[in-house]
């Protein structure tokens, strides 16, 4: 059975007068709607947390939807309340590749987060860990299979699964043949219906509320999770993109952030990259980096997009990625929604290579992007205070605050919250912790291990080379190595090629040896641009960049906190290797959704395999 709509089928139907009353003041308030619809709930939500005058510091909006609306369709439902359509026409920016999953956009400059959860809706229930302040049953169809129906007793355990004690569910009244179970189904799971009237076979359509408020003892997880961590100081150890993201996005949610780096200024290690690119890993069986990939590049595109300049800081150029030993390759069944993210193209060579028959993937949304200008931005955040010549060299711990000096015993600062952000280093400085805790030592032994990989970038100005930029494609190559051909820089265009690969415990390679290896990429990448370079890289007029990245075993970060206690205190974000720009944002949302009892930005299955403590 189903809820029967008696007089529309839109989610606008639905009142937003039922939270208004109930977030004034508070740090966060969190929304599950259980039928996206065409969205314009989400843009009247949006538009009311707008205008409010004590809005809560971060809203999240999390929607479970079978069949995503297209940007055009919500266009579309706007045109009765055209006061929508700059929120919709937001939203619709990012409205791409909406694949079975989680979707995370951050809107508002972050502080309106909402999580598409696209598919069946109980599979997509399940994955979910938060408890959200209100619940919002929609009226989306209830004839499409894998759609949330609340007379499935099924879906109600669910739902309450999602719930606490206080948590607001509305929406429209039953049929009358229906209301009676419903409201027995609502009972048994632990909703108190005592508002609900039912309805007689001659009334209209009305709003129809009720509360979970179960008469049994609640788990120690469901007791008002919010509460349980509120709004207060951290400590982040590291100032390159994994630290800076962290710090951006807990000062999104009020948080006072202080980055420490042993470097007079931030992005000086592996961050310091010249530029690199935001690319989507693919698979024929699309696998988990794969589909973790896309989610961290749909958010680091938003996050660009929000702090850079474009065409100098960043360009959202695409990327065509040649298919070297005949790698990548796309899922086998790659729906539509698929194909906005990756397509097999050939022909889209431009310059010297333009007649290469070869297979490649094309990613249309995909961009390069200048890391340490993206760091700065992030550090610039209210809230987020950067401290440079500051080497952390011991921890320790008064009440709920720790302590950070430096070699000297020099204090560096005090913070409740402490997040190891800086590489390979972080290793050496918790193992220096735990020899004096025994139960730090335990938990580092499931920490994955790390290791520095070595690697050179080689490139050169235009105006340097005797090869015209013509002869260059007209976007980012990427395969064996990465040609990105068109870059602004303050002496003028230039060209970046690599970069290299080695272990930091190898004997190192010299700048020649590195030059030579990225020109032998370069020939199995664009062969006929290696040519009208070889000259070039042969009379080695070329600058480079070098820098150590920090890479797990599996080739996954690692994020979350470093005990499984209430409330850790010691958390970790490291190990993003060279895909730092497509990771970055997203460790960022995952370790601050699970420092605050949020809605996870991915799966939690996918979650689980970038958890700290997972060996």
């Amino acid at each position: 059975m189903s809820l029967a709509p008696a007089q529309s089928s839109d989610a606008d139907t639905v009142p937003l007068t039922p939270m208004l009353a109930r977030w004034q003041a508070l740090p966060g308030w969190q929304i599950l709607d259980t039928g996206f619809g065409n969205g314009q709930h989400l843009l009247k939500t949006w538009r009311a947390w707008q205008q409010a005058a004590d809005r809560p510091q971060v809203l999240h909006y999390v929607a479970l939807c079978q069949h995503p609306p297209s940007a055009e369709a919500s266009l579309l439902a706007c045109a009765d309340d055209t006061s929508l359509l700059p929120l919709a026409h937001t939203l619709g920016a990012n409205w791409f590749g909406l694949l079975p999953g989680f979707h995370r956009f951050l809107l508002s400059d972050g502080q309106v987060i909402l999580t598409l959860c696209v598919g069946d809706a109980l599979q997509s229930l399940r994955q979910h860990a938060f408890h959200a302040d209100e619940v919002v049953y929609s009226l989306e169809s209830r004839s499409v299979p894998g759609a949330f129906d609340l007379c499935d007793p099924w879906a109600v355990k669910a739902l309450a699964r999602c719930c606490k004690r206080g948590t607001l569910l509305h929406g429209p009244a039953p049929a009358q043949a229906e209301a009676a179970e419903l409201i027995n189904q609502l009972r048994a799971c632990g909703f108190d219906t005592s508002a609900i009237t039912l309805p007689d076979a001659n009334s209209a359509c009305c709003e129809w509320q009720a509360t979970f408020d179960p008469p049994w003892t609640l788990k120690t997880t469901r007791r008002a999770s919010k509460a349980a961590l509120p709004i207060q100081r951290c400590a982040v150890i590291g100032a390159g993109l994994a630290g800076a993201s962290v710090a951006a996005a807990l000062a999104r949610r009020s948080w006072q952030v202080q980055v420490l780096d042993a470097a007079a200024t931030p992005a000086t290690g592996a961050s310091s990259l010249p530029v690199g690119l935001v690319v989507p890993h693919t698979s024929s069986d699309d696998c988990q980096l794969s589909r973790l990939s896309r989610a961290g590049v749909r958010l680091m595109l938003q996050q660009a997009r929000q702090h850079l300049h474009d065409g100098v800081q960043w360009a959202a150029s695409g990327v065509l990625e040649r298919q070297v030993g005949d790698t990548p390759q796309l899922p086998t069944h790659w729906p539509a929604q698929g194909k906005d993210w990756s397509v097999q193209k050939t022909g889209l060579l431009t310059g010297a290579d333009k007649d290469n028959p070869d297979p490649a993937l094309w990613h249309p949304h995909a961009a390069w992007v200048k890391p340490a200008e993206l760091v700065r931005a992030w550090l610039r955040l209210p809230g987020v205070t950067f401290q440079g010549d500051a080497e952390v060299s011991f921890l320790h711990r008064e009440g709920e605050v720790w302590h950070l000096h430096d070699s000297h015993g020099r204090l560096l600062c005090s913070a409740e919250r402490v997040v190891f952000a800086n590489a390979c280093a972080a290793r050496t400085l918790l193992e220096g912790m735990a020899s004096h805790d025994e139960e730090l030592a335990q938990q580092l032994q499931r920490l994955p291990a790390t290791q520095g990989l070595r690697g050179l970038l080689t490139w050169a100005l235009h105006d340097d080379a005797v090869v015209p930029a013509a002869a260059f494609p007209a976007f980012p190559v990427n395969g064996l190595g990465g040609m990105l051909p068109h870059i602004p820089t303050e002496r003028g265009p230039a060209w970046f090629m690599g970069s290299t690969y080695q272990p930091a415990h190898h004997f190192q390679r010299s700048d020649t040896d590195n030059h030579d290896l990225n020109f032998a990429h370069l020939q199995q990448l664009l062969p006929e641009l290696a040519k009208c370079l070889a000259e070039t890289f042969a009379s080695y007029a070329l600058h480079n960049w070098r820098g150590t990245r920090c890479t797990t075993l599996d080739r996954l970060p690692m994020v979350g906190p470093l005990n499984e206690g209430n409330n850790p205190s010691l958390w970790i974000c490291a190990g993003l290797g060279s895909r730092g720009l497509s990771f970055s944002v997203l460790c960022a949302e995952l370790l601050a959704a699970r420092m605050g009892a949020e809605p996870l930005p991915v799966e939690a299955n996918l979650a689980k395999a970038l958890n700290a403590l997972r060996g």
